[in-house]
């Protein structure tokens, strides 16, 4: 039997790819990341009179629904969704309208300074039942022949219908189309009934995803429909691509444990991301043309984005310490 003996050189090898592995598998950042989205609020104008006839106000059916889609989204895990807070934040700031929720290119445009690979936006195409029947009697108007609370000649089963696009923010292009249908499998005289007794759309509010909702036959409906549709955006997952950005900049001004920079959102930074801080340490100048032909630098540290606009950044330590004006700032991130 012969013993194999190994060279120094492949033992070096070895020890060097383990090395590398071990990296890997404490670096977060080396596995490819999930594509990162944001959902606007969809549409709902062209069921807005039925919707209100039917709650006996206006109730924004599209937040609600998009509510219950995002949470689908993230239990599915094969998107990283941007937080409600972090979106509404930069629609304020932005004055973005409802009116603008199906522009692809205001909805680029959003994508782009919330940092996220691409945006989901979508309508409402058909929230209501299968029959029109007379009402009779019932209160707060006449919805599709159904009142609020009211009978009907006839049970009636409720039918959602909704569309959803995925738009690349950095051309407006659709990427890929989205539909979801539900209906009922019980009937009821009034879409509020069938089961449960909601009550949540005082003032306009709406909460989709409580049980007495999802209760009703219109809840149950939605369900179904958001479900299916949750289905077909994962389906699409990977037309969305990961998007890399190197972001570059300086350090403008620092106070305190507050780091400045003098770039923002639109050179791609976004809250939370991590920068290093490097400084100049010598330049090295061409004998021939006195031009500068290398830099060379030394690591201060690392910072972190903690608020973002279109222009600057405030970010606080994570490691290193004096950090200066002028110092460069780099990262690049998927």
């Amino acid at each position: 039997m012969k013993l194999l003996r190994m060279r120094p050189a492949s033992l070096t090898g070895l020890v060097l790819l383990s090395g590398v592995l071990a990296l890997a598998a404490d670096n977060p950042t080396a596995a490819k990341r999930r594509p990162r989205i944001a959902v606007l609020d969809f549409d709902y104008g062209t069921v807005q009179t039925a919707t209100a006839a039917m709650f006996g106000t206006n109730v924004d059916v599209g937040r609600g629904i998009v509510d219950l889609l995002v949470t689908g989204l993230v239990k599915d895990g094969s998107y990283s969704v941007i937080e409600r807070k972090a979106l509404d934040k930069i629609l304020a700031e932005q004055n973005f309208s409802n009116s603008n929720r199906a522009d692809p290119s205001s909805a680029a445009k959003i994508g782009k300074l919330l940092g996220v690979d691409a945006i989901i936006e979508g309508s409402i195409t058909e929230f209501g039942n299968e029959t029109k029947k007379t009402n009779i009697g019932g209160g707060g108007g006449n919805w599709h022949g159904i009142g609020v609370g009211g009978f009907g000649h006839s049970n009636s089963k409720a039918n959602v219908a909704i569309t959803a696009r995925i738009i690349n923010i950095d051309t407006g292009e659709i990427m890929a189309v989205a539909d979801g249908t539900g209906q009922s499998s019980r009937a009821s005289t009034s879409m509020l009934g069938g089961g449960g007794n909601w009550h949540g759309w005082g003032s306009g509010a709406v909460d989709f995803g409580s049980s007495n909702f999802q209760q009703t036959i219109i809840g149950e409906a939605t369900k179904a429909a958001v479900d299916q549709l949750t289905t077909n955006l994962v389906t699409e997952s990977p037309k969305v691509g990961v998007r890399t950005v190197v972001v570059e900049g300086l350090v403008a001004a620092v106070d305190g444990n507050q780091i400045v920079l003098n770039v923002g959102g639109k050179a791609g930074v976004k809250v939370g991301d991590q920068l290093e801080v490097v400084r100049v340490t010598k330049e090295i100048k061409d004998p021939a043309t006195g031009q500068v032909i290398r830099r060379l630098s030394t690591s201060v540290g690392m910072i972190k984005a903690t608020d973002v606009d279109d222009v600057s950044a405030v970010c606080s330590p994570v490691s290193g310490s004096g950090f200066k004006t002028g110092d460069t700032v780099k990262t690049t991130t998927q």
